[in-house]
């Protein structure tokens, strides 16, 4: 098997993996802030994240993955001014902070699981306050100073700040805004104070007064608590590289009394862009896995669309490249279907013996050894450990999975273990999904899936007896209801709705 080569956006170059702790992989992820759904793009972050753990776990780490869950702390602008978001939503619903965070973290997890997102830890950040007031009390005499607003973080008082972001040559301070009284301008919160004569639902009672944690403690703490520093991994949205981790490598040198950043590498998956606008929730109704779902889209084919590019490319999203995107999901699942039903042939007529690990052992690869063919299983297996090994290279990976399912001179059985085995790794679903689930009928549709079967029937029956009169009748009314009739479909899916 290939080393593992992950980019690290600290060095800016590919480094060999190696873990902290032998055997292990350790791994932190910046989860959401759970004031508001998340649109696609958050969640192209947690696709990205979970394909690093199914590498790391393929590759026999035993895996720790965190995704945190922000309830507190973060403001409407990434830096030190503007509202609490949470406490923003909770004041505009008339409900409780923490029933909105309860609500919007139970529809995160929702669409995790709807994306196949193997489920992390899930640690709440205001189950960790008093150790966000013990951090801060550490490291207040030597890095910290008051102010009327709160706790700040002196930012010239760690080594080389801002390396993360090359904040100099990047602009990454350009988002930061002003605060009165700072010394630094990237200088951060540790605390926020509740202002005089406010009373917010989210307070605790500390050393620098009654307020809440400024947002980017949380993170240093609770990676710290749960995975031990160093650890092996950090990951977040190319955003999070400009201020938020930075802030999180200084509270961790400021903590440990180290230069080391608390992560051995950093990771960051590029933006998905959105050229209407409506990837940002200020929009109103923002791109949201839901609305995917509700056009009719099974929510797989947007984690396909997010495999198709690398993670550190912007990934532009268009209806048309989901739908392509959907058609390459239905052509693998139908593929994947027909060699199952082949394979249950065999088996009962005893040309193949039963073999249980297609559907329920872990594929593991063997060592390739010289030259390898490249249209043999082995060969097909060798490319997708290469491609994915090279930093998560899942637009190779894909290619080498669907020609491992096309592949003509491979046993049946073998072929299906490979494939489930490239699939734990990209976490497409292939030997679960059925036509069945991939056909999800638009919110907007009039028209059930029952009554397209049967007129479809009908129609088939009108050929059969060459009355193509009422053959035509039957298309042009599925036509008027939004059915597109799709005769001659190499996948013989036969219709589908466009509402």
């Amino acid at each position: 098997m290939s080393d593992l080569k992950l980019f690290n956006s600290l060095t800016r170059q590919l480094e060999t993996f190696t873990p902290v702790h032998p055997g292990e992989a350790r791994v932190y992820s910046c989860g959401p802030t759970v004031y508001n759904y998340q649109h696609i793009g958050n969640m192209r972050a947690y696709v990205f994240a979970d394909t690093l753990g199914r590498v790391l776990s393929y590759k026999g780490y035993k895996l720790t993955h965190v995704i945190n869950i922000t309830d507190v702390g973060h403001l409407t602008s990434d830096a030190d001014a503007g509202e609490d978001k949470m406490e923003k939503m909770a004041a505009s619903q008339g409900k409780s902070a923490w029933d909105i965070a309860a609500y919007y973290q139970e529809d995160f997890e929702r669409d995790l699981e709807r994306l196949n997102i193997r489920k992390p830890a899930h640690p709440r950040a205001t189950e960790y306050v008093d150790a966000m007031i013990e951090w801060g009390k550490s490291i207040a005499d030597k890095h910290c100073y008051e102010l009327a607003s709160g706790l700040y973080f002196d930012v010239s008082t760690v080594p080389e700040y801002g390396r993360l972001a090359r904040a100099v040559t990047d602009d990454g301070e350009g988002r930061i805004d002003e605060v009165e009284g700072k010394r630094n301008k990237a200088d951060f919160a540790i605390w926020r104070k509740t202002p005089p004569g406010e009373t917010r639902q989210m307070e605790w009672d500390s050393p620098w007064g009654r307020g809440a944690p400024g947002w980017h403690l949380e993170c240093s703490v609770m990676s710290k608590a749960l995975l031990g520093m160093p650890f092996d991994i950090h990951t977040g949205g190319i955003d999070h590289r400009e201020i938020h981790h930075p802030n999180e490598i200084a509270q961790n040198q400021a903590h440990e009394c180290s230069a080391e950043t608390g992560a051995r590498i950093w990771m960051h998956n590029n933006f998905l862009v959105e050229r209407s606008g409506k990837m940002s929730k200020s929009s109103g109704e923002f791109l949201r896995l839901q609305l995917l779902v509700d056009k009719g889209f099974h929510p797989l084919a947007y984690r396909l669309m997010c495999l198709q590019a690398h993670y550190r490319s912007e990934l532009e999203f268009s209806w048309e490249g989901l739908q392509a995107a959907f058609v390459r999901l239905k052509r693998m699942v139908m593929a994947v279907t027909a060699l199952k039903a082949r394979h249950a042939e065999l088996v009962s007529a005893s040309i193949v013996p039963n073999n249980p690990s297609v559907e329920t052992e872990r594929w593991t690869l063997k060592q390739v050894q010289g030259d390898v063919n490249v249209g043999s299983l082995s060969g097909r297996a060798a490319i997708f450990d290469t491609s994915i090994a090279d930093d998560l290279n899942t637009a190779i990976a894909l290619t080498s999975l669907e020609e491992t399912i096309g592949l003509k001179t491979a046993g049946i059985a073998e072929k299906l273990q490979l494939i489930q085995g490239m699939d734990q790794v990209l976490g497409l679903n292939l030997l679960k999904l059925t036509r069945q689930d991939l056909r999800i009928r638009p919110q907007a549709a009039t028209i059930t899936e029952a009554e397209i079967e049967a007129a479809l029937t009908q129609r088939k029956e009108a050929r059969a007896n060459k009355d193509f009169a009422t053959s035509d009748r039957i298309r042009d009314e599925l036509i008027a209801k939004g059915v597109e009739v799709m005769d001659g479909d190499p996948l013989d899916w036969d219709w589908k709705l466009d509402v």
